[in-house]
């Protein structure tokens, strides 16, 4: 069933009697979901597209919780899909399905390696707070685990990558189906009838996952916001993986002194390019630096002030595109590495570099991105928990080449015909921050300008728009530079349901009230005059 047609349907069904599926046939369409109806419902396979056993409601059961400063009450549902292998792990799901519904629906992505059910009371990746969540505006809305269930680790276990289904539920993103699938039958059920139109959003592996489902299922959403997407998981983690390994060299980790010598160096260089000077650096293109100035005498440590020879090499590898020697199934050849900005609160190195240099076994206050590495190496690719991880190169990766080639067709959702997706009339919000320090943004710039040089600038630019957000970080964590927000759900909603397209949006940092205007990457916003607080002193320059 088309789209159109489907939302039609949907608001003809508004308040009609129908039939769904073994529903009872005097079931009313309502905007009050039959919540005790939903207890120990099962959920069976044939309603789900791709192989599963079918599933089961666990609980369901009305609740009142404050959400964005409203009072909201909502069914709470809980339910498990049983996986086809029985050694693989349930997927399991939250729906929240309000009083008052919209008739739409909202999924959420994950994060990290998921294992856990993302809240679906959540606004979306870089939401206004002092906008209602989707939860708050009446959507129905739903997530899952992706598959699996996480330990202490939390988004950095990757134990599951030993089971080919958990794998497949979350590298591929048949989670994503599965979980859709499943959400709208109870959704029908819950309301007596169906919903009409659909919504995604997620960032990081999240923003991957809102790639996945405009790649593979193009006619199930209407709507799609993507935020740093980690889109190319695989190559990510071959560059993760080699800079693990330089930087595990005697005396190249550069240490949190450093890497705030390094930071406020960059931010002298090159802050004032965009016209102020006010700790964001919004003209990337313009910001030249060479760590090489920051040399310690003879290129030896001689403590916080400078850096060694082996730290500048460090600092230069994970600012440099790193290539591969060989060919992997998914096509692709290179990451682009990270720009010296990238963690721009220093006060959370962790994040950027970690605060320990990576080691056998892993510290857990080495960098999220070792970490996953660590995780990648012992449970995707070796399947053996007690493997080294810097043991494995890269560079030359001998037996395990096959291995790394597989999972590329599943981790490196890199497919950029988007025209399926654009025919269904679906729509595309895509951001991301400069100074991301988990996603390199310059991936995203990349995935962008194939999908122009596939579909066309003018087509892309009818059901797409990328938005580059200076100095905002990997989702707003901890203190960046300009924590960056935007009401992109209303101006999602508008273009799917009205037609019209985002004009001229601007970004609020909720912290101090600064705004700037959110530029159509490649422009960005150039300082004119005026208040420098103000998105009106700013032009969008290219």
């Amino acid at each position: 069933m088309s789209r159109m047609l489907r939302v039609a349907l949907a608001t003809a069904l508004v308040g009609a009697t129908m039939v769904v599926g073994p529903a009872p046939a005097t079931a009313t369409a309502s905007a009050v979901p039959r919540c005790a109806e939903l207890a120990g419902k099962e959920i069976p396979s044939s309603v789900i597209s791709l192989p599963t056993r079918g599933g089961r409601v666990e609980s369901a059961a009305l609740v009142t919780q404050v959400v964005s400063g409203r009072t909201v009450e909502y069914c709470d549902v809980r339910a498990a899909l049983f996986p086809k292998d029985p050694s693989a792990p349930d997927i399991r799901l939250r729906i929240g399905l309000p009083v008052g519904w919209n008739r739409d629906t909202m999924m959420f992505g994950g994060g990290g390696y998921n294992g856990t059910i993302p809240d679906i009371a959540q606004n979306v990746p870089f939401g206004r707070p002092d906008q209602p969540t989707p939860l708050a505006r009446g959507y129905a809305t739903y997530a899952s685990d992706s598959g699996h269930q996480a330990g202490p680790a939390a988004s950095l276990d990757g134990s599951f990558g030993r089971n080919g289904e958990a794998l497949r539920n979350f590298a591929a993103g048949d989670a994503l189906k599965k979980t859709h699938d499943a959400a709208l039958y109870l959704v029908r059920h819950g309301y007596g009838v169906r919903p009409g139109r659909a919504y995604f959003a997620g960032g990081s592996t999240g923003g991957r996952e809102a790639l996945v489902v405009a790649q593979r299922w193009p006619d199930a959403f209407d709507g799609v916001i993507s935020a740093y997407p980690a889109w190319n998981n695989m190559a990510e983690a071959l560059y993760l993986g080699y800079l693990a390994q330089v930087m595990s060299r005697p005396g190249a980790f550069p240490g949190p002194d450093k890497q705030t010598l390094l930071y406020n160096s960059v931010m002298a260089a090159c802050d004032g390019r965009d016209g102020v000077e006010d700790k964001v650096i919004s003209n990337l293109g313009g910001c030249h630096f060479d760590p090489r100035v920051l040399r310690c005498p003879r290129g030896a440590d001689t403590g916080p002030t400078c850096l060694s020879d082996p730290q500048i090499a460090s600092v230069t590898a994970a600012s440099t595109p790193f290539s591969w020697p060989y060919r992997i199934a998914s096509g692709e050849r290179y990451y682009p590495g990270f720009p010296f900005l990238s963690g721009a609160d220093m006060r959370t190195p962790y994040l950027g570099f970690g605060v320990t240099a990576p080691a056998s076994p892993m510290p857990p206050t080495s960098a999220y991105g070792f970490q996953y590495w660590d995780q990648w190496v012992k449970y995707f690719l070796t399947r053996d928990p007690g493997y080294n991880s810097l043991d494995v190169d890269p560079r030359r990766p001998g037996k395990w080449l096959p291995r790394i080639s597989y999972l590329s067709t599943i981790q490196d959702r890199n497919n950029v015909d988007l025209r399926p997706f654009a025919r269904s009339g679906g729509r595309l919000i895509l951001m991301h921050g400069s100074a991301d320090e988990l996603v390199s943004h310059r991936s995203t710039n990349d995935y962008y300008r194939r999908v122009l040089a596939k579909v066309g600038a003018r087509p892309t630019n009818e059901f797409m728009r990328y938005y580059l957000a200076p100095g905002a970080n990997h989702a707003n964590f901890g203190a960046p530079a300009f924590a960056a927000t935007w009401d992109s759900l209303t101006a999602l909603e508008q273009w799917v349901e009205d037609g019209r397209p985002p004009a001229r949006p601007v970004v609020q940092d909720p912290r101090d009230g600064r705004t700037r205007p959110l530029c159509e990457y490649p422009r960005w916003p150039r300082y004119r005059s005026g208040d420098p607080d103000l998105a009106q002193s700013f032009v969008c320059s290219q």
